[in-house]
């Protein structure tokens, strides 16, 4: 409904200028009789707008009867015309508690009067009777007019409470809306939040839906390759049951076999008890203390005169020697001393070819035996040469191949069960004194060494560094670390003179848990101080004391070669730290072996002389028979 083009209706009341009852009527009517021909106009509440041209009539300007009724704005009524009257339009406007505004606009009927309707002719003005008549006509046709607007007011009224109702309903229907335009509103947001989503899973689709006619492609290469595969499988499987049968076969043979291989490794366990007790047997044969003789070559090459070497024999030796007559009549006479070891090696003879003939005595070392290996000699025959060697592989000494030797071995016997632990150690003894080669600490805080002995015969070291060692590579950065913590000069006789003797142990422990057995042995290799004349070396100072304890030493070392020998009640071991600290090598359950060095220069003859009769008591040596040190 369109509110806009209803009429406004006051809740106020107002009274016109007719009255609205009968009453009014019929008092208007003496009063009329007494208006004066001019009356006075009076001055009305509301300003009156004619419009037309003629003047309204007297009683018309009176100023109306009214009450102050509460007002809600501005009322516009329209009355239409009575009895052929002209339609006119009345316009009032009453603020709150104010008058309101009348516009009256007569207008004229099809007949063209104007006034009372009666005649368009203007009465006289001694004319009252028809004056007032006409005023009787208009305030009849007013009366009916008045009547006929209460009538739509009435009428406006219901129409107005009808509205209320109505806009009522509007209201709270428009709350209602507001409501779900709120509600709405959040919804749009979702809506907007859902389209993006959808986009999103739109892009997805299209992205899944590529996937997809990929994976349908790939679908059917994996069909035709399933296809393939399961008549392989068909293949295969006529195949794994042949298989089968042979596995089964194959089986039972496999037990026979391993019945085989569990009475062989009896058998090889039994033979490498044999082997151990007839190698042993065989160096036993050769002598527990065994002498090698080398030569050292020449400076400029070749071989001395006064050293023969006879190329039938390598385990003999001669030094000739040229005497002048003293009278001078007789020619000068030339006077031999033979020797004999238990090998000889020439100047040409190879750091291999010297280790080929000591490999079976460092074997022994595993097998339980304590083995000892030492070289003597003056100084500069080629000693620590023989014992240690050079860097490379083919000039490396007894020491380094021994050791590569053990642990080759040792791998080889794990194969029956065997597992070994091996432990190193290096001490010199220089003037008497003991030093640990592989300390690595302050020289200030350098700890002191005692040599012990235990209860079962075993001498062992105080404050000595003992290395757990797993490989050769170990070894030999031990070696290479006691190298520069030895004590090394320059003499006349040798630029780099080793002044003290240096002695390496590896300790070996051996167990076979299948077997129950278990062996304990020690690898003992002594690279002696080189002996040294006074008038030769012409020592002084430092030197002249280190030449003092080195001869010292190597002497006592005779002493009790030659207490061995004569199988002396008594073996002054004691008597130096050097004898001390090999006494289980050379009186006790050892294998022994001795390298004599000897220099091949005329001017060393009579230290080589020496070295060779010294050589020569330690071969005549006979001690007790080595057992191995099993439990």
């Amino acid at each position: 409904m369109n509110m806009s083009r209803l009429p406004v209706i006051s809740n106020k009341r107002v009274l016109t200028t007719s009255s609205s009852s009968s009453e009014n009527g019929q008092d208007l009517g003496p009063a009329q009789k007494k208006i004066r021909k001019d009356p006075e106009p009076v001055k009305p509440h509301a300003a009156a707008t004619i419009i037309g041209g003629r003047r309204p009539p007297v009683a018309a300007t009176r100023a109306p009867i009214s009450r102050p009724v509460k007002g809600m704005g501005a009322a516009t009524v329209a009355a239409a015309p009575s009895r052929g009257v002209l339609k006119q339009s009345i316009a009032s406007t009453a603020p709150k508690g104010g008058n309101m505004k009348l516009t009256a606009a007569p207008t004229a009927t099809k007949g063209g009067g104007g006034g009372g309707g009666g005649g368009a002719t203007k009465r006289h003005a001694w004319d009252l009777k028809g004056k007032v008549s006409d005023m009787e006509s208009k305030v009849r046709n007013y009366q009916t007019k008045f009547q006929s607007v209460n009538q739509e007011n009435e009428v406006l009224k219901g129409t107005m409470v009808d509205m209320k109702k109505s806009l009522q309903r509007q209201k709270i229907q428009i709350s209602e809306y507001e409501e779900e335009l709120q509600a709405l509103s959040g919804v749009r947001d979702e809506l907007e939040k859902v389209s993006s989503e959808k986009s999103g899973i739109e892009r997805e689709f299209s992205n899944l839906d590529g996937k997809y006619k990929v994976m349908e492609t790939l679908r059917d290469s994996q069909e035709t390759e399933l296809q393939t595969l399961k008549m392989k499988l068909s293949v295969q499987e006529s195949t794994l049951a042949r298989q089968q049968v042979t596995l089964r076969d194959t089986d039972e043979e496999v037990r026979s076999l391993r019945d085989t291989v569990v009475q062989q490794k009896d058998e090889l366990h039994a033979g490498e008890m044999e082997r151990r007790q007839l190698h042993n047997a065989i160096q036993e044969l050769k002598g527990n203390i065994r002498v090698f003789c080398r030569v050292r070559p020449l400076v400029e090459g070749g071989l001395s005169k006064h050293i023969q070497l006879p190329t039938s024999d390598t385990k003999a030796i001669t030094l000739a020697k040229t005497e002048e007559s003293h009278t001078g009549k007789t020619a000068d006479t030339q006077k031999n001393y033979n020797f004999n070891f238990d090998r000889v090696f020439g100047p040409q003879a190879s750091q291999q070819e010297v280790f080929e003939e000591i490999s079976l005595l460092v074997q022994s070392a595993l097998d339980g035996y304590n083995v000892c290996c030492f070289a003597y000699g003056q100084t500069g025959s080629g000693k620590t040469f023989t014992m240690e060697g050079a860097e490379f592989d083919e000039s490396r000494g007894v020491i380094p191949r021994a050791v590569k030797q053990i642990f080759r071995a040792a791998e080889k016997l794990g194969a029956q069960g065997w597992e070994f632990t091996f432990t190193a150690s290096f001490v010199e003894i220089y003037n008497e004194s003991l030093r640990d080669l592989l300390y690595t600490g302050k020289a200030s805080k350098r700890p002191e060494h005692e040599i012990r002995k235990s209860t079962s015969n075993e001498v062992t070291i105080t404050n000595l560094t003992y290395e757990k060692v797993s490989n050769e590579d170990q070894v030999l950065g031990l070696i290479m670390l006691a190298n520069q913590n030895r004590s090394t000069a320059q003499t006349t006789q040798n630029d780099r003179s080793s002044r003290s003797h240096s002695v390496f142990q590896l300790d070996i422990e051996g167990v076979n848990v299948g077997r129950d057995v278990k062996c304990k042995s020690t690898l003992c290799l002594v690279d002696l101080a080189g002996s040294e004349r006074l008038l030769k070396s012409q020592s002084q100072g430092e030197r002249f004391k280190e030449m003092t304890a080195i001869n010292g030493s190597l002497s006592n070392l005779g002493i009790v070669i030659t207490a061995l020998a004569n199988k002396e009640s008594y073996v002054p071991y004691r008597n130096s730290k050097l004898t001390y600290l090999l006494q289980s090598c050379l009186g006790g359950n050892s294998k022994t072996l001795m390298f004599v060095n000897i220099a091949p220069e005329s001017d060393s003859f009579g230290e080589t002389l020496n070295s060779l009769r010294f050589a020569s008591k330690v071969n005549d040596c006979v001690i007790g028979t080595a057992s191995a040190n099993r439990k």
